[in-house]
């Protein structure tokens, strides 16, 4: 039996925590949760613990008896996603698939090409809407870790701040080697890909990539951004 998982972000006291805000008004008013329920509660870094719930109030859920679970498989290799910003429906589906099939960290790229375009003030507001995606689709996936998402920025702020043992830049122009036969190569425990704007690369971005990446990008589009490309 799956039980409902629920995102906790204070540490249990104990063997018991407290459930407010959104996480808190799904269970009392959309599932109608009941006391002598049993749940499941993650922390978004790889945590979970299965509990009851002891007592439902007007906006928070108390749950008791919380034992921490096992790890149920082993740790998996760290893929990074630096996804240029595309049109929002098709981008919101690439947060929820890639946090489904396991995606560790997204960063999100202003490249020049980008149709989205997204103003300083307004950025919080799509930044939480996605969190909330991710959030749900890591919950649906019985995920126990939660994708970090990172603000948009240019492609010398990612190369600076990006951290990965492999990174490599999706192409269809590539015919040489497979992504499958350079992954078979490997050896590491992180991989970041690279995925351009539906228009490809500037030739300054692509300087700047060759800059910091180990193989020279090529043009690459986001409408497969989450399917197999070249590299």
């Amino acid at each position: 039996m799956n039980h409902r998982r629920f995102f906790l972000s204070q540490p249990p006291e104990g063997n018991e925590a407290t459930l407010s805000g959104e996480e808190a008004h799904h269970l009392i008013h959309v599932l109608r949760a009941k006391a002598g329920e049993s749940i499941e509660l993650i922390n978004g870094s790889g945590a979970v613990w299965r509990g009851e719930i002891a007592e439902v109030r007007h906006d928070s859920v108390e749950i008791a008896n919380l034992t921490l679970l096992p790890q149920d498989q082993a740790p998996l290799p760290n893929i990074i996603l630096i996804q240029s910003l595309c049109k929002t429906e098709k981008l919101e589906w690439i947060f929820q698939k890639t946090t489904e099939l396991g995606v560790a960290e997204i960063f999100l790229l202003n490249a020049s090409r980008s149709v989205l375009r997204i103003p300083r003030d307004k950025s919080q507001n799509k930044l939480e809407r996605w969190s909330k995606i991710i959030l749900a689709a890591a919950k649906q996936s019985r995920r126990r870790t939660i994708p970090r998402l990172h603000a948009p920025a240019d492609c010398m702020e990612i190369c600076q701040s990006l951290q990965a043992d492999l990174k490599l830049i999706l192409s269809e122009d590539e015919k040489e080697v497979s992504l499958k036969q350079r992954l078979a190569r490997a050896r590491c425990c992180s991989v970041a890909f690279s995925i351009g704007p539906e228009g490809g690369w500037t030739p300054q971005e692509q300087e700047t990539f060759a800059l910091h990446i180990k193989y020279p990008p090529s043009g690459n589009r986001g409408h497969s951004g989450s399917g197999h490309l070249e590299i």
